[in-house]
C-alpha cells in the first residue's frame, strides 16, 4: 500500500493490542473524528508522541493521522506572509523560505531567515524530512527552537473544530501551562502564518546547547525590534525565551521599559539589569544550570543588542558603530570544510607484495559493516521456541524490598514467566573478581537499576510493558551515598587505599620556592557503544549444557560466572563472540550481568532466551567510566621545574567493586603523566557508593589520573606566568629516569614526538596568530595547548598477560585461525590474519577466523588494556611457527612446491596440522608494599597539539587545529592505528568538553540517551586534523617491533580542554583577571561561560550551596 502525499485515500483505521490509529482523508473526516476522541493525540512525524510513548511509558489509545489532508499541507503566500498547513514538514518549510528570501527585498525577510537559522540546528535531515511545523508548536516544549520565533514575531494560528474556525496570535498567553495549549480538545491546529518584517524592523533567533549540531536547547530565543520612522528609539520590542520556564515565555516587563528609549549603551545597561529581574529561575530547576541559563538571557540579548546596532549603522543612521573587536559577536556559525592528513612509514624496499605486515590493510569486515552484511549477536535469527527478557530494576537507591506483586504482568499477553533470584540454581553471588555483586537482588537494593528481576514473554514488547507493571515496595534506608563528596562525608570506601611514594615529601615541599595547592572533578563517560548488551542462550537439553551467544570482550569471565550460577562446571558452558558493535571496556565486565540472567531463565525455561537491552536500560545498568575528584599539592622551582608533588584521587566506584581498584591502581600510575618528579606521593581512594557499579572504559583510570597532573602542571605555568609549553617541555622525562614507581624509561620516544608536534602544527607561527587574534576580538577567543601521554602497556594484573592461539591449516591449503582476543571494531581479527600471513609466508586471502569461543581457545584475558595485539599477536605467530617447523620437511624435499603441495605432502604423512599457540608476557609483576617491580611490558608516547575558539558570551567552542604524533612502534596496519589514533582521540574530546552524566540527588540518572547525552558529532572534530606515526621507532618487546594503540590516544584530547582553558584564560584577562582558577571536566559551554566572568554574569550570581536541592548533583 503506497501511502504518498498528496494521493487522495480513503480513511484508513489499524487496531493494535491498545491503540487504534485513524488516517482520516479530508478535512471534515479529521473534525468529525477529534469531535468523537477529544483526547486523541495527532501524530504526522511520530518524532515526539513515539519516544513518549516508548520511554516515557506513555499510552495514546488513539491516534490520529492527518498527514495527508489536502488542507493541512497547503502553502499561501499573502500580503501580511507566508502561510504553511499545520502537516508541513520542516524541510518543506526551510525550502520554502529559502526561495523567499531569495526572492524578497531582505527587510521583509527577516523572520524568514531567523527561522532558517534555527532550522540549520534542528535535528537531523531525516526528523526534519517528517517532522510538521503544526507538531512542533503543538507539542508545546518549552526547549522549542522554533516557538519563540514564532511568539516573538507573533504569527497567527488559525484554530479549527466543528464548531468553526479561530484566528489567535501565538503570544505569551498560547501555552498556559507545560505541554499545554489554549486549543480545547476539539480543535486542530489548520494553519501558521509566518509573518513579513516591516521596515525599521530587526529580527534574530539564537539556540544555545551542548552541541552544536542535532541537540536540543538549553536555552532558545526570538527577538524583534522594530523602531520609530526614521530614529533610532525604540517603537516596539519583543523578547521570547525557551529553557527559562515550563513554557516558551515573553520578557513583557523589560520590553516595555525599554519602549521609547534610544538604541545605545544606556538602553543596553536597563536591558541586561531588567533581564536579570524577570527572567529568574528557582536555583532548583528542572534542567539545572540555573547560573548559566540566566546569563545566557543577557549574552544572547548583548548578540541581538550589537547586530541591530551594526545593521542600524550600515543602514545610515546616526548611531555609534559597533566596536571592530566587538564585531565577533554578531556574526554567524558557518562550519569551514574539514581536511585531514595522515602521515604513516612506508614498508622496507624489498618488503614481498604478498606480506601484509605494515600496510595500510583494509579491516577484513569494512564492506560488510558498511553494506549491513555483518552479523551482529540479535541479527542471529529466531530460534524456534525462543523467549525474549526484559529486566525489572529498582527505582530506589538504597532500600530493602518489602514486597513484588507480579500479578498483573503476568496477566498479560504472551507472558510467560517472572525469574527472581529464587529462580538462581547455582550461586546468585556474582562479580568479576570479588564476589560482592549478586545476579538478582536479594531482600536489598543499592541503586537505582539494580536489577530485581526479570519478564520472560514471547516478543520484546509484551516482556517490556508486562516489566512496567511489576509492582514493588520498598523501604528506603539511609544513608544514600550518591557524590564522591557524599562519600568522603561518610568515609564510605573500598579497601585497600593504594599508595604510592617515592622521596621525602616533606623534605622537597621545603626546597621548593613555590608551593601551590588545588583539585579538581572529572565526570564519568557513558560508552555509548553502537550495540548495546545482548545476549542469546541456548539450553542444549542434556548434563546443564548450555551455548551463548554475546556481546562480551571477556568470553571467560562470562563462561565462569555463567556457570557459577547455573551451578554446573564451566566445561558445559559455550560462550561465542562473532564481533561487537564496539566495546570500549564496557563489556568485559559488565556484561555479565545480563548474560547470567538471560542463562538463569534460559536454564528454568528450558528455551532459548534472548535479550538485547534498550539503550535507556543499557546506560541506566551499565555503569561507565568512574567519576574522579583530585586535591595536590605541588612544589616548584621559579625556572617551573616540579619538584614535589602530593596527590590524592577519589573514583566513583559505584555500589560493587568491579575492576574499580585496578582502576585507581592505573591512575595512581599515570599520575605524574609525562614527567619526572623527585618526591612524590599518589594516594587513590575508591568510593563506594549508590551508583551502578561504575568500570573498565578506554584509559582505565589514566585519562583521570593525568588530566588531573595536566591540571597541577597548568596551575604552575599560570602562577609563574610562564607559557605552559615550557614549563611542560622542562618537566619531561628523558631515557633512563626512573618512574615513582621505580620502572627505568627505556626507547623513550616523547621528546622526538614532542619536537615533532610543535613542527607539524606550525606551533610558534600558530601562537603568534592567536596573540594577535585575541587583541583584536573581545568575545570571541582562541587557546592553544601542548599535551604529551606515556601511557604503560599491560595488565596491571600479572596473571592477565597471556593469550592462546588455535590454527587448522586444511588439506586445501586454507587457514581457519581463532585466538583469545575479540573484535570489536577495532581491527584486532585483521591485524592477526596479517600477522598469520607473514609467519606462514602465504597470502592473506587464504587465512580467515569465524569468532570467539572458550571451546576452541581456554582461559583467555579480556579483551582490553590495549594488549590485545601483543598478547594473541605473540600467541598466533607461536602457532604457526608451530605449524611452519611440521611443514619444514616438506618444504625442503620440495623447494620448488607451493603451499598447497607441502600441505598435501604432510597431510598424506600423517602430520598434525592444527596447533595451540600461547604466549606469556616475560618480567612482570609490581608490589605495591614495597614500590619494586615492573607493571608495564613498555610505554606508548604521544604528543598533541591543538587550537580551539571560544565564544565567550555563550560558551561555545570550535575545534579548529589538532596535530597528534604517536608512536606505535612499527605500525602492523597503519590504516587501522590511525583509525584508532582518531577514533580515541575524538572520544576524549567527548570526554573532556562534551559528555555529562547527570544523577538527581536521589541517584536517578537523567542522561539516558541520546536527547540528553551528547557524544560528539561531526562538527566536533577539528577543521583541521594531522595524524603521523612516528618514524623509526621499532619495539623490540612486542610482536613485529609493534606497539599498542587502543588506548594511549584517548588521553590526547586534554590537549583541547587545555587549548580550551588558555582561551578562558585570554577572556579573563579582559575582565581583569589572572592566575590559576579552576576548570572541571568536562569544559561544556556552561563551565566556559561562567569561566569567562564580565559584566553579564556579575548580574546573575548563583545561589549559595546548601540553601536549595540541585536538580542533579556532580557524581
Amino acid at each position: 500500500m503506497s501511502l504518498c502525499k498528496g494521493q487522495s485515500s480513503q480513511q484508513l483505521r489499524f487496531r493494535g493490542e491498545r491503540v487504534l490509529w485513524l488516517q482520516p482523508a479530508s478535512l471534515d473526516q479529521l473534525l468529525e473524528l477529534k469531535t468523537q476522541y477529544p483526547n486523541a493525540k495527532m501524530v504526522v512525524g511520530n518524532t515526539e508522541v513515539g519516544i513518549e510513548m516508548k520511554f516515557k511509558n506513555l499510552l495514546y489509545p488513539v491516534i490520529l493521522a492527518p498527514g495527508y489532508i489536502p488542507e493541512l499541507n497547503t502553502i499561501q503566500h499573502t500580503d501580511e506572509g507566508i502561510v504553511f498547513g499545520a502537516s508541513c514538514s520542516l524541510t518543506l518549510l526551510g525550502d520554502v523560505l529559502k526561495a523567499a528570501v531569495g526572492k524578497l527585498p531582505p527587510y521583509q525577510t527577516e523572520v524568514f531567515n531567523a527561522v532558517l537559522e534555527q532550522l540549520r540546528w534542528f535535528a537531523g535531515l531525516q526528523i526534519r524530512n517528517v517532522a510538521a511545523i503544526g507538531g512542533n508548536i503543538m507539542t508545546a516544549s518549552p526547549i522549542s527552537d522554533l516557538n519563540p520565533v514564532f511568539m516573538a514575531s507573533g504569527c497567527k494560528l488559525t484554530l479549527m473544530s466543528k464548531g468553526g474556525e479561530r484566528v489567535v496570535v501565538m503570544d505569551e498567553k498560547f501555552f498556559p501551562g507545560y505541554r499545554k495549549t489554549i486549543l480545547t480538545p476539539e480543535e486542530v491546529l489548520l494553519c501558521v502564518l509566518i509573518p513579513y518584517t516591516k521596515k525599521g524592523q530587526y529580527f534574530a533567533a539564537y539556540k544555545q546547547s551542548p552541541r552544536r549540531e542535532d541537540d536540543i536547547s538549553i536555552v532558545t530565543s526570538g527577538m524583534s525590534v522594530t523602531f520609530a520612522e526614521g530614529s533610532t528609539i525604540v517603537k516596539h520590542l519583543a523578547l521570547s525565551y525557551g529553557g527559562m520556564a515550563a513554557t516558551t515565555v515573553m520578557a513583557k516587563n523589560t520590553a516595555s521599559r525599554l519602549l521609547g528609549k534610544q538604541w545605545g549603551e544606556e538602553l543596553l545597561q536597563d536591558a541586561c539589569s531588567s533581564l536579570a529581574e524577570e527572567m529568574t529561575l528557582h536555583p532548583s530547576a528542572p534542567g539545572g544550570m540555573v547560573t548559566y541559563r540566566r546569563t545566557l538571557t543577557l549574552s544572547l540579548f548583548y548578540k541581538f543588542y550589537l547586530t541591530v546596532q551594526q545593521k542600524l549603522v550600515s543602514e545610515g543612521a546616526y548611531i555609534e558603530g559597533v566596536r571592530a573587536d566587538y564585531i565577533s559577536a554578531t556574526e554567524i556559525y558557518h562550519q569551514t570544510s574539514p581536511s585531514s592528513v595522515q602521515i604513516f612509514q612506508a614498508v622496507p624496499d624489498g618488503q614481498k607484495e604478498e606480506d601484509v605486515v605494515g600496510r595500510p590493510m583494509m579491516h577484513l569486515s569494512a564492506l560488510k559493516q558498511a553494506t549491513g552484511e555483518a552479523v551482529y549477536c540479535d541479527d542471529i535469527p529466531l530460534y524456534e521456541n525462543e523467549l525474549y527478557l526484559c529486566l525489572i530494576t529498582s527505582t530506589k537507591a538504597h532500600a530493602t524490598i518489602q514486597s513484588i506483586d507480579t500479578a498483573e504482568a503476568e496477566s498479560m499477553p504472551g507472558v510467560v514467566t517472572c525469574v527472581f533470584a529464587k529462580d538462581v540454581p547455582g550461586s546468585n553471588m556474582t562479580g568479576p573478581i570479588v564476589y560482592d555483586e549478586t545476579v538478582l537482588a536479594d531482600a536489598t537494593v543499592t541503586c537505582v537499576g539494580h536489577i530485581i528481576g526479570a519478564v520472560v514473554a514471547d516478543t520484546q514488547a509484551h516482556a517490556q510493558r508486562a516489566a512496567k507493571a511489576v509492582r514493588i515496595t520498598y523501604q528506603e534506608l539511609q544513608p544514600v551515598i550518591i557524590t564522591i563528596q557524599d562519600a568522603i562525608t561518610h568515609q564510605s570506601f573500598f579497601q585497600p587505599v593504594r599508595t604510592i611514594q617515592r622521596g621525602d615529601l616533606d623534605q622537597g615541599f621545603t626546597q621548593a620556592d613555590h608551593i601551590l595547592e588545588g583539585e579538581m572533578h572529572m565526570g564519568g563517560q557513558e560508552h555509548f557503544y553502537l550495540e548495546t548488551n545482548v545476549t542469546v542462550a541456548v539450553p542444549k537439553g542434556e548434563d546443564g549444557e548450555m551455548e551463548l551467544f554475546v556481546s562480551t570482550q571477556s568470553a571467560t569471565k562470562t563462561q565462569s560466572l555463567v556457570a557459577k550460577a547455573l551451578g554446573v562446571p564451566a566445561s558445559r558452558v559455550v560462550i561465542r563472540v562473532k564481533r561487537m558493535g564496539g566495546g570500549f571496556g564496557g563489556k568485559e565486565s559488565r556484561s555479565t550481568t545480563l548474560s547470567t540472567m538471560v542463562a538463569v531463565a534460559a536454564q528454568k525455561l528450558k528455551r532459548p532466551v534472548r535479550c538485547m537491552l534498550d539503550r535507556d536500560e543499557d546506560m541506566l545498568v551499565t555503569g561507565g567510566r568512574h567519576p574522579f575528584y583530585g586535591r595536590y599539592k605541588v612544589g616548584f622551582m621559579k625556572s617551573g621545574k616540579v619538584v614535589a608533588l602530593e596527590v590524592t584521587y577519589y573514583s566513583n566506584a559505584g555500589n560493587s567493586m568491579d575492576l574499580s581498584l585496578s582502576i585507581m591502581e592505573r591512575a595512581l600510575f599515570h599520575m605524574e603523566n609525562s614527567y619526572s618528579i623527585a618526591t612524590i606521593r599518589g594516594r587513590g581512594y575508591v568510593c563506594k557508593t549508590h551508583l551502578p557499579s561504575n568500570t573498565a572504559f578506554r584509559g582505565f583510570g589514566g585519562p583521570q589520573g593525568m588530566l588531573i597532573a595536566e591540571s597541577w602542571m597548568s596551575d604552575v605555568a599560570l602562577s609563574l606566568g610562564l607559557p605552559a609549553e615550557q614549563v611542560r617541555r622542562l618537566n619531561m622525562y628523558i631515557q633512563g629516569e626512573r618512574t615513582p614507581y621505580s620502572q627505568i624509561l627505556d626507547h623513550i620516544t616523547l621528546d622526538r614526538c614532542w619536537d615533532q608536534c610543535l613542527e607539524i602544527s606550525s606551533f610558534t607561527q600558530r601562537r603568534a596568530g592567536i596573540e594577535t587574534y585575541n587583541r583584536d576580538h573581545r568575545w570571541t577567543k582562541r587557546g592553544l595547548s601542548v599535551v604529551p601521554t606515556k601511557f604503560g602497556i599491560s595488565f596491571t594484573a600479572a596473571f592477565l598477560n597471556q593469550a592462546g592461539a588455535l590454527a587448522h591449516i586444511y588439506t586445501d591449503g586454507s587457514v581457519l585461525l581463532t585466538h583469545g582476543g575479540t573484535e570489536m571494531g577495532q581491527g584486532l581479527n585483521t591485524k592477526m590474519v596479517q600477522v598469520a600471513s607473514r609467519t606462514l609466508g602465504i597470502p592473506s586471502s587464504k587465512i580467515h577466523i569465524t569468532e570467539t569461543s572458550t571451546n576452541t581457545v581456554p582461559n583467555t584475558s579480556p579483551t582490553a588494556a590495549s594488549a590485545s595485539s601483543d598478547l594473541n599477536g605473540a600467541a598466533v605467530h607461536n602457532a604457526c611457527e608451530i605449524l611452519l617447523h611440521r611443514l619444514e620437511p616438506y618444504k625442503t624435499k620440495n623447494p620448488k612446491g607451493c603451499w598447497e603441495d607441502w600441505v598435501t605432502a604432510a597431510y598424506f604423512d600423517r602430520v598434525n596440522l592444527s596447533a595451540n599457540g600461547f604466549y606469556k608476557t616475560p618480567d612482570l609483576g609490581y608490589d605495591f608494599e614495597t614500590n619494586t617491580g615492573r607493571p608495564f611490558n613498555y610505554f606508548s608516547y604521544g604528543v598533541a597539539c591543538s587550537e580551539v575558539e571560544i565564544d565567550c558570551l555563550t560558551g561555545s567552542h570550535k575545534n579548529i587545529h589538532t596535530s597528534i604524533v604517536i608512536d606505535v612502534g612499527n605500525s602492523l596496519n597503519p590504516a587501522l592505528d590511525i583509525g584508532q589514533v582518531e577514533g580515541g582521540f575524538m572520544q576524549g574530546v567527548g570526554l573532556y568538553t562534551l559528555e555529562e552524566l547527570k544523577y538527581s540527588p536521589e541517584g536517578y540518572l537523567f542522561t539516558r540517551g541520546p536527547g540528553m547525552y551528547k557524544i560528539p558529532a561531526f562538527g566536533d572534530i577539528p577543521t583541521d586534523l594531522t595524524v603521523s606515526l612516528l618514524r623509526d621507532a621499532p619495539n623490540d618487546k612486542a610482536i613485529f617491533s609493534s606497539k599498542a594503540i587502543g588506548e594511549p590516544p584517548l588521553f590526547l584530547a586534554a590537549s583541547v580542554f587545555f587549548a580550551i582553558k588558555d582561551a578562558i584564560i585570554a577572556a579573563r584577562k579582559e575582565s581583569g583577571l589572572s592566575g590559576p582558577f579552576r576548570l572541571d571536566s568536562p569544559a561544556t559551554p556552561e563551565r566556559i561561560r561562567n569561566a569567562c566572568e564580565d559584566r553579564f554574569t556579575k548580574l546573575c550570581p548563583p545561589a549559595e550551596p546548601g540553601t536549595f536541592t540541585p536538580w542533579a548533583v556532580v557524581v
